[in-house]
């Protein structure tokens, strides 16, 4: 039977899509734009809106499965309101129209975020506190409150499980994600200078492995975090140059100054109309905590991440068969 994909032009969704078609399943992709990554695939398009209830309903129908990965990832605010009306309002909206429809089960693709990671008192797992403090980024307590919204259609019968993936990095990234433009950055030496700290990065292609073990083995309103390593700016600076011999940025900015420009930088993103390079958000992340826990998931989803090497030498692979860096921009 059909199943359907919501955010499927993202980058989970493209590297989603593609292994859904490999086991033989039929696939609905609810698109709101442009059907980016999925050109040629062998799926059916239909346009909905997750702040639509009425359009997701019409896409469930006699759907069997439904992955819901719409987000709004931000790192400067609420957006406008768009940020809360799509990763609230529209798992709300996801939830109650899988209900109405009577799917088999609905998998909710969450994010590390949803937890509290300035909290370094202990391992983060999933018994650890969550993103609920006001001074929290507006886009981690959309991610909880998502969550919540969910749990209570869970209450009224809908069957529904929650994966929780740490910093997503990987193939079939064509936006590309922040992530994906910090190795094309490195690749294109336009980076003055690193920034310290890091995070705990996992491969896309992992992900989806988590997911659809989520979908046959998930606990009903059990959430399941999908991470991999934490690794360090400079690391990834180090391994980039290993596969591409392009060397990445000497200089290392102290902390201190990172967050003292941090506000110009959103200045400066706001009066060119694109994302900055970085701002208080998303350093806030590069000082997250460093121990991440994914045990839950491979316990029971049977979840093993491959290492991050791999996963960047990879990247940089997908990007030269598409043309975006020089066919010999891997090495060796």
């Amino acid at each position: 039977m059909t199943v359907v994909v919501t955010g499927a032009s993202g980058h989970v969704g493209a590297n989603l899509v593609r292994s859904l078609l490999d086991q033989g399943r039929q696939v609905r992709a609810v698109l709101r734009g442009a059907p980016i990554g999925l050109e040629g695939l062998d799926i059916e398009h239909v346009q909905g809106d997750v702040r639509d209830r009425a359009s997701l309903e019409r896409a469930f129908a006699g759907a069997e499965v439904v992955f819901h990965l719409a987000a709004v990832i931000s790192i400067m605010g609420d957006k406008g309101g768009a940020v809360r009306a799509v990763n609230v309002e529209g798992v709300r909206n996801a939830a109650e129209a899988a209900l109405a429809a009577g799917v088999r089960r609905l998998v909710h693709v969450s994010s590390i975020h949803s937890f509290d990671l300035e909290d370094r008192r202990a391992p983060l797992d999933e018994s650890r506190p969550r993103a609920t403090e006001p001074h929290e980024p507006a886009y981690n307590l959309s991610k909880y409150a998502g969550e919540q919204e969910l749990r209570r259609v869970i209450e009224r019968g809908l069957d529904a499980t929650i994966v929780n993936p740490t910093g997503i990095i990987g193939p079939h990234d064509y936006r590309p994600s922040r992530t994906g433009r910090l190795l094309l950055s490195l690749y294109r030496r336009r980076l003055p200078a690193l920034i310290p700290g890091g995070f705990d990065f996992v491969d896309v292609r992992d992900v989806v492995a988590g997911i659809l073990a989520a979908e046959e083995r998930g606990g009903i309103g059990e959430n399941y975090i999908l991470g991999g390593r934490y690794t360090t700016a400079k690391e990834i600076g180090q391994i980039a140059h290993a596969i591409t011999g392009r060397r990445p940025p000497r200089l290392t900015s102290p902390m201190w100054l990172a967050r003292a420009t941090a506000p110009f930088s959103e200045l400066a993103g706001k009066a060119m109309r694109r994302e900055p390079l970085y701002t208080r958000e998303s350093l806030l992340a590069l000082r997250a905590n460093p121990d991440i826990r994914h045990d839950r998931a491979a316990e029971v989803l049977g979840y093993r991440p491959r290492p991050i090497e791999e996963t960047i030498r990879d990247s940089y692979a997908c990007f030269a068969r598409r043309g975006v860096v020089p066919a010999d921009a891997v090495k060796g």
